[in-house]
């Protein structure tokens, strides 16, 4: 469809944007004040509460219940679509009204506190994602879960969509080096055969969480990165469950995986990462001041870097050789006295951030990313494709412009690998140039359209790309018989939407 959309001279592209009617927003705006603890907010009873009141509050923040204001990804489960965080809540929403559906916790189905906001998703249709389970029954650990597609024969039988969440099944565990102190994780990897999990020394103090509220600061102060101590390298082998814990790397602090696959007996692992955790200081809002694209420095860049896992480990090996046999890369994994596996990366590029990759070649030996390019400020200055065998570079900037995270759309029927175009919404920060959403042809690099909206847009974080034949309202996954004819966003009072022009470049199609 988009493909239809960027080949006509002229075409109407809709835009549309509504607040998540999350419990926290409800609450929120109820009280015309802040009354849900955020991530980086701590929110205090009334002052005009007697002091019973207030003895409540602090002893039910000890274990704390965290925001449902999910801001940072939509995820799919099944046929259904979710506004997600890091948290254990999800919210349902209707793709094409933007109505916020249900609530779910994941809690309800396994014990998990936390969960990241990038699951990955397989040919079957299965869901896979990993959540860290704080002190269940004494034990703090990992856990990895996978929810399987409920069966469309049994819903329509029944009459009664049922939650995709209700096939939700552990499939292992990685227990946490240290009970009080857990890893932060913000995505993993996945391979045809392994998970990839990386149990970094940036880490959530569960005692300085306990007492953040009595302490006066937020939950953003309680995570703690501990430079003197190891990174590592986790792999879960998909069929058997068996766990490998013997590989690590230098300190190190990560949030964007970008893929994992298996060549020759070895897991070839690329991620962005950091040699500290200054990226969280920025957006603190006393340092987000109008000098903030000048004086706003984070003091570590980003790094995309190549680690290499060898699967069969040579017993006969000497301590100190390097047992990654591959000559494609300088990559090395170096065996140690007690028999942990060093590993040392090889560093592809610097300066990039918020990747993504045509997800067909997810798990499997891939060549282009495409990416945000950062330097030493928090806020991407333009767009780049990278390519892993060349190391050649393709970029789009424009005076004024921070680009959001390219989401690559492949073609119908593509064969090649960057066969496609990029989306990306650029923020301007001049008043009188116009937001709009970009398309680029994702081989050359070159801009095909544009559309422009005159209303005022923020830099999101992640998005997602959502076929038309995918794109079912509540109605229909109900098994209603509603059809939408003409502009499928009808207006309401409370959605911002506008026509908009779409910019024809005839020299680049």
């Amino acid at each position: 469809m988009l493909w239809q959309l960027v080949k006509q001279v002229s075409c109407e592209v809709f835009y549309r944007s509504k607040y998540l009617r999350s419990d926290t927003y409800k609450s929120n705006v109820e009280a015309n004040r802040i009354v849900v603890s955020e991530f980086g907010t701590m929110a205090y009873p009334d002052p005009c509460k007697n002091i019973f009141s207030k003895a409540f509050c602090y002893l039910s923040h000890i274990i704390p219940e965290f925001t449902d204001n999910n801001l940072i990804n939509i995820i799919r489960n099944g046929e259904d679509y979710y506004a997600s965080s890091e948290v254990n809540f999800i919210t349902k929403i209707d793709p094409r009204t933007l109505e916020t559906l249900e609530k779910v916790d994941y809690s309800k189905y396994a014990a998990i506190n936390l969960a990241t906001a990038h699951p990955h998703y397989d040919s079957a249709g299965n869901v896979l994602n990993m959540g860290t389970s704080i002190v269940d029954k004494g034990t703090t650990k990992y856990i990895l879960f996978k929810i399987t597609p409920s069966a469309p024969d049994l819903e329509r039988e029944t009459k009664k969509k049922k939650s995709s969440l209700k096939n939700l099944e552990v499939v292992c565990s990685i227990p946490s080096r240290s009970a009080l102190q857990p890893s932060y994780f913000h995505s993993f990897g996945i391979s045809e055969n392994y998970i990839v999990f990386i149990e970094q020394p940036f880490k959530l103090d569960i005692l300085k969480l306990a007492t953040a509220y009595i302490r006066g600061v937020n939950w953003a102060s309680c995570l703690v990165f501990l430079k003197d101590e190891k990174t590592w390298i986790h792999l879960v082998n998909r069929r058997s469950k068996k766990v490998s814990t013997k590989v690590y790397t230098d300190a190190m602090v990560v949030f964007h995986h970008v893929n994992a696959y298996e060549e020759d007996d070895h897991v070839i692992l690329d991620l962005i990462s950091y040699t500290d955790s200054s990226l969280y200081d920025m957006f603190y809002l006393k340092n987000l001041d109008r000098m903030f694209d000048n004086t706003a420095k984070i003091t570590s860049t980003p790094c995309f870097k190549r680690f290499v896992v060898p699967l069969q480990s040579d017993k006969d090996a000497e301590v100190g050789s390097n047992l990654v046999r591959l000559p494609s890369t300088t990559a090395s994994a170096v065996k140690e006295k007690d028999g942990s596996i060093y590993c040392q990366p090889e560093i592809l590029c610097e300066g990039i951030e918020l990747p993504r990759i045509n997800y067909d070649y997810n798990g499997r030996k891939y060549r282009y990313i495409y990416a945000t390019e950062v330097k030493w400020l928090p806020v991407p200055t333009q767009l780049c494709k990278f390519d892993t065998m060349t190391k050649r570079k393709l970029f789009w900037r424009e005076e004024h412009c921070w680009p959001a995270e390219p989401v690559f759309v492949p073609s119908p029927n593509s064969k090649e690998e960057d066969d496609g175009i990029i989306l990306s919404t650029i923020v301007t920060t001049q008043p009188q140039k116009p937001p709009f959403l970009l398309i680029l042809d994702a081989k050359s690099f070159k801009e095909i359209a544009r559309a422009t909206v005159n209303v005022e847009l923020h830099l999101d974080l992640h998005g997602i790309f959502i076929p038309e034949k995918d794109l079912k309202t509540e109605q229909e996954t109900d098994g209603g018989k509603h059809e939408s004819k003409g502009n499928p966003f009808p207006k309401t009072d409370d959605i911002a939407e506008a026509s908009l022009t779409v910019k024809k470049h005839m020299e680049d199609l």
